[in-house]
């Protein structure tokens, strides 16, 4: 780094730390969140009702369109042949074969791709969505086993999916970085998450460690991931002169047409990407080189071009989570207040993507300590580029902190869930923010409770129902509220009282439509069959990204200034010679159709009335949030407390989860069906994290071993018990409608409360990942 550089980054970090602290220290009322969200205290039943999901209908009629199933005339089908070595260049290439087979349209190798730009690495801009930022099929260089080598497009996807394999690669291959252990001993850097550091310390956390009189200081290991949504990832894409449209399988609608745009160079007005329907994303479906791909093949055929990943192309071409080794120590008193908390630890990554796995982040805020001491180190490797996968950080972090906090209670002989509460904080423990709202003491005492916590025996190994021994464990879960910049929402009002919301936000299965719809309906009095909203889609307002629990808090933020705006419209055409005359906007809210006072309701008249005497068919309000200040002045998280009942063969080893609780604290709860689907789904995503998954990487070859769902093994209906859910819904009085984050919070503690039963099962740590019967025996 240059001396220039290195100043500029200086005065740019000082820059942001006076703006974090001036922040930290304005009033309340200044600030997003400032004055409760009126949505708050409005009660007219929509807000938490079991409402199910609106697109429910369509899927099971086969009538909601997927990326993959948009027809259009003239289309191709395309597959992808991959490299099978890890770095070096691509010799020779023979199409001959591959050209000549039946229905093939187009092969296209580093030889005839357009030119194109790399794709804006995701972070690196407000818009930037692509998973890695290097040259995309432009030059004859191999960066990792598995890398796009060609494209075929063709009749059929049989006949595609023949003719790529009819192609053969000669390489010459270079010396490639593919063993984690080599990786490290070449050096390690420090790791970044979102522009800041993941480094800290607080005090002197190794002395006061030493100093301790009870202390646990041991290894966590963590595996590669694969994602592995059960709709593969697919875009279907046609060119009209030097307009593209993409029908994709997306999380980032908005990101994927500017990156797109940037990539080929053409206006971001000149790429069009709907989504209206997605299965599954869990971080993985941003923008990755088979879009790109797509879309040059489109362009060089001029013809429209469907490409859909098999699920081996998947692993091959889709980032997941990486591996981790962790170190976690805690130093504590007799009394269980803890000294000293040490977290640190090495990930593998790339050095063309920008996600470390940040596993600190949970230990920053969860538990009250005398020191602190945080740090990733990366070490680099020539390997896929990983990526954002369901609580990227927090679903191994809490693994290794929460199996630490497991092992310390057993050295102190208190009870894990006694010895969590004993370390509430007050403030934040790094930033001295107070809380939004923590209730997380009240959801550890109603689980416990609800869970029969009570009945356990700390005795490891003393509980036994046949030839399975039972054990009881519990973990925190915990995940940060964010709410990211870019939020617009467009209403329109028609004098027959019905209205649509428009806004770039996405639908992957989490019921998005349903919830948002019935906050809509309570916010303006109407009835949830009054309101349409519309979403997946680059050309509406909004840069929404679907990821990090943050969408919700996105859209309301955003439908709440939309609605500010409309209520003022409405007022000033109410005029003089309305109820509501003299009323401020502040001071109304929807009721029965119409705006009412708040202190007044019969103060009130109907949106009909108002349009009608205003001569007007409609009223369209558009607005953007206001940026996300209040995550600088508070600190805010959701929080759970987890419950596991696991049992163990004592003669096969083999692992079972008989009971599992999870009871949440993630402020109000919007529908109270899709939000138990949340939370169930991450705690099955969790167990899976804990028992079964693992991605087999070749570190003789860089490749991945085990690309399908016959070897990499996720949870199925016979690994899974009744999971039962239980929620505090104490609203948090500065996030929108009193809402934070609900879908990653179920796989976070998940992990470590299998592993803290499993010891209290069977008396064995295991210290990583996944819990397989062989580490049982």
């Amino acid at each position: 780094m240059s001396i220039l550089e290195n100043a500029k980054q200086t005065v740019q970090g000082a820059a942001q730390a006076a703006m974090k602290k001036a922040i930290a220290l304005a009033p309340d009322s200044w600030l997003p969140g400032g004055q409760p969200d009126p949505l708050i205290r409005q009660q007219h039943g929509l807000i938490g009702a079991p409402v199910s999901r609106l697109d429910g209908p369509l899927k099971v009629r086969g009538q909601a369109p997927f990326a993959a199933e948009f027809p259009l005339d003239g289309m191709v089908y395309a597959a992808i042949a991959f490299s099978a070595v890890a770095k070096g260049r691509i010799a020779a290439l023979d199409l001959a074969a591959a050209e000549a087979a039946p229905g093939v349209v187009l092969v296209m190798t580093h030889a005839n791709t357009p030119r194109l730009q790399p794709m804006p690495l995701f972070l690196t801009a407000e818009k930037a969505a692509g998973g890695d930022d290097l040259p995309v099929m432009q030059d004859d260089r191999i960066h990792w086993n598995g890398q796009p080598i060609a494209v075929v497009l063709a009749e059929t996807q049989e006949q595609a999916d023949h003719a790529s394999s009819l192609i053969r690669a000669t390489y010459e291959a270079e010396p490639a970085t593919i063993a984690f252990a080599e990786a490290k001993a070449q050096g390690t850097e420090p790791g970044q998450f979102m522009g800041q550091p993941l480094k800290l310390e607080k005090g002197d956390a190794e002395a006061a460690l030493a100093a301790s009189p009870v202390s646990v200081d041991a290894t966590y290991v963590t595996p590669r991931h694969n994602h592995n949504p059960i709709e593969p990832h697919a875009a279907t894409l046609a060119w009209d002169g030097d307009r593209l449209l993409l029908h994709d399988a997306s999380q980032a609608v908005a990101h994927t047409a500017w990156s797109l745009a940037q990539v080929f160079g053409i206006e971001e007005k000149q790429v069009r990407v709907t989504s209206p329907f997605v299965g599954g994303g869990f971080g993985s479906k941003t923008l990755w080189q088979h879009q790109v791909l797509g879309a040059a093949a489109a362009k060089l055929a001029g013809r429209p071009v469907r490409i859909a990943l098999s699920r081996e192309g998947m692993h091959r071409m889709i980032g997941g989570r990486t591996l981790t080794e962790q170190r976690v120590a805690i130093g504590a008193q007799p009394d269980g207040r803890f000294e000293a908390i040490i977290h640190t630890g090495t990930v593998a990554m790339t050095r063309h993507n920008a996600l470390p796995e940040p596993f600190i982040l949970p230990t920053r805020s969860a538990y009250a300590a005398g020191s602190l001491k945080l740090d990733v180190e990366v070490a680099y490797m020539d390997m896929l580029a990983n990526t954002f996968m369901r609580a990227p950080g927090e679903a191994v972090g809490t693994f290794a902190l929460e199996c630490a906090i497991d092992e310390l209670a057993a050295k102190l002989g208190m009870d894990p869930v006694e010895l969590r509460i004993r370390n509430e904080p007050e403030r934040d423990p790094v930033e001295g923010t107070p809380f939004s709202a923590r209730h997380i003491v009240e959801a550890w005492r109603a689980g416990a409770e609800r869970f029969g916590w009570s009945r356990r025996n700390p005795t490891p190994g003393a509980v036994r129902d046949g030839e399975w021994l039972v054990g009881l464990g519990c973990a925190t879960a915990t995940y940060p509220y964010y709410r990211m910049p870019g939020g617009a929402a467009r209403l329109t009002l028609t004098r027959d009282g019905r209205v649509r919301v428009e806004i770039a936000a996405h639908e992957m299965g989490m019921g998005t439509a349903t919830a948002q719809s019935q906050v809509v309906a309570e916010r303006l009095g109407l009835p949830l069959e009054a309101v349409s909203f519309a979403y997946g889609d680059s050309s509406l307002p909004g840069v929404v990204l679907a990821g990090g629990s943050q969408q919700t808090a996105a859209i309301g933020a955003a439908v709440a200034a939309a609605h500010r705006v409309l209520v003022a419209e409405l007022l000033q055409l109410a005029g003089n010679d309305s109820p509501l005359a003299g009323l401020k906007p502040e001071e109304v809210g929807g009721l029965d159709g119409g705006l009412a006072g708040l202190e007044e309701p019969a103060r009130r008249e109907s949106y009909a009335s108002i349009l009608a005497r205003a001569g007007r068919e409609a009223v369209v309000a558009e607005a953007s949030a206001p940026p996300p200040l209040e995550t600088q002045h508070w600190s805010m998280h959701s929080h759970g407390a987890m419950f596991c009942e696991a049992r163990v063969n004592r003669i096969t080893g083999e692992p079972r989860i008989s009971r599992f609780l999870g009871s949440m604290d993630c402020g109000r709860i919007l529908n109270a069906k899709t939000a138990a689907s949340q939370f169930r789904g991450g705690i099955i995503m969790g167990l899976g994290l804990a028992l079964m998954e693992e991605t087999q990487f070749d570190e003789r070859k860089g490749r991945i071993m085990n690309p399908s769902l016959a070897e990499y093994h996720v949870p199925v209906h016979m690994d899974v018990p009744e999971i039962d859910v239980i929620w505090t819904d104490i609203p948090d009085p500065h996030a929108p409608m009193g809402a934070r984050g609900v879908g990653e919070i179920g796989i976070t503690g998940t992990g470590a409360a299998v592993a803290n039963a499993i010891f209290n099962a069977t008396g064995r740590r295991v210290r990583d990942l996944p819990i397989t019967l062989d580490k049982l025996l």
